[in-house]
């Protein structure tokens, strides 16, 4: 017999997650948080001006206000302060390009879930003998928006690493993997007495110079290209590490460490953050999810626990270790030298 007080709800919720989540990378597709920031707009502009079959468009938008993405007062549709601070793609702030990223690719991809569990392998361009990497860093259009999307990745992290690290206690900091520089921007405009380096390969350069002169700050901010694997890291008083260790194997994350002990002076700082799981592994469920991620993305990649973390640094050398939260699901291991 069932028992009591017991129902099927959260069980169908989550099983149908992807409906509401489709909902809203379609939403971004189209551009539709873009179109609403200059004000509110009725159904029949909308869908003329998003293209919308009018069968579809009046359930869509309601869809979106029922999810929390859209405001609705009498016949007029307007963003929710969140999605128009985060969504609209002329604002910096615009976190859209990772969700533009996870249409595109990741949503087709995590349809073979089952699969990859089955034989740990990818699911992506690595199954027709493609290289993940390869396909993002030689196609300039697919680059382009997969580092604006590792910008909107980082910017919440950012500004409260900016303000959480004693940054005063240092000169220099070197962001490994830079992309676009989000990380480097964000210090180098919270704290004036700072000089950055972003290092990535070469033909991130032109990315990350514009970005850094765009956002006033092209003057302490300098690119040096280079590989993390082959090359020595830059020195500097501080080597932060965002969304780097989780796309490779336990060897190679314990090298990148392990080369950043090296290229930091005695008393220096070793920041690495991303999607942290927590300690019991119970609780991060998107820390875990993203681990997931990892198995449809990469040979060998795997998020980990801040008590893993931790336990590498140490086993590099580093002496005082701590993790402290950042923004939504994120967190920061420091290591100090």
């Amino acid at each position: 017999m069932p028992t009591t007080g017991v129902t099927p709800d959260a069980i169908m919720q989550l099983g149908l997650a992807f409906w509401g989540s489709k909902t809203l990378l379609s939403a971004v597709e189209l551009g539709l948080f873009t179109e609403l920031a200059d004000g509110p707009l009725d159904l029949a502009t909308l869908t003329n001006r998003l293209r919308l079959h009018p069968r579809s468009a009046r359930d869509f938008l309601d869809s979106l206000v029922a999810l929390g993405m859209l405001d609705r007062h009498g016949e007029l549709y307007s963003n929710t302060p969140a999605t128009g601070q985060f969504l609209d793609r002329r604002k910096p702030g615009y976190v859209g390009g990772l969700l533009e990223m996870a249409n595109a690719r990741l949503y087709p991809f995590w349809g073979m879930l089952t699969e990859a569990l089955r034989t740990g392998e990818p699911q992506n361009e690595v199954k027709q003998g493609r290289d993940l990497f390869d396909e993002l860093y030689n196609d300039p259009q697919r680059l382009a928006g997969f580092l604006r999307a590792m910008t909107g990745l980082s910017l919440g992290s950012a500004a409260i690493i900016a303000e959480k690290f004693p940054w005063k206690n240092s000169r220099t900091f070197v962001d490994i993997g830079t992309a676009q520089g989000g990380l480097a921007v964000s210090l180098a405009r919270a704290h004036p007495h700072l000089a950055g380096i972003g290092f990535d390969l070469p033909v991130v350069r032109p990315h990350f110079e514009a970005y850094a002169a765009e956002q006033g700050v092209s003057g302490r901010l300098t690119f040096r290209a280079g590989n993390f694997f082959t090359d020595p890291l830059p020195s500097a008083d501080v080597v932060v590490m965002g969304h780097i260790l989780h796309d490779w194997s336990l060897d190679n994350k314990r090298l990148l460490i392990g080369k950043a002990y090296q290229a930091l002076p005695r008393g220096g700082a070793l920041i690495v953050y991303e999607t942290i799981i927590d300690d019991d592994r119970r609780k991060h469920a998107f820390g875990l999810l993203m681990s997931l991620n990892m198995l449809i993305e990469t040979r060998e990649g795997f998020d980990y626990t801040g008590r893993d973390c931790m336990q590498w640094m140490k086993e590099a050398g580093f002496g005082e270790t701590r993790v402290e939260a950042l923004a939504g699901p994120e967190s920061m291991v420091i290591g100090i030298k």
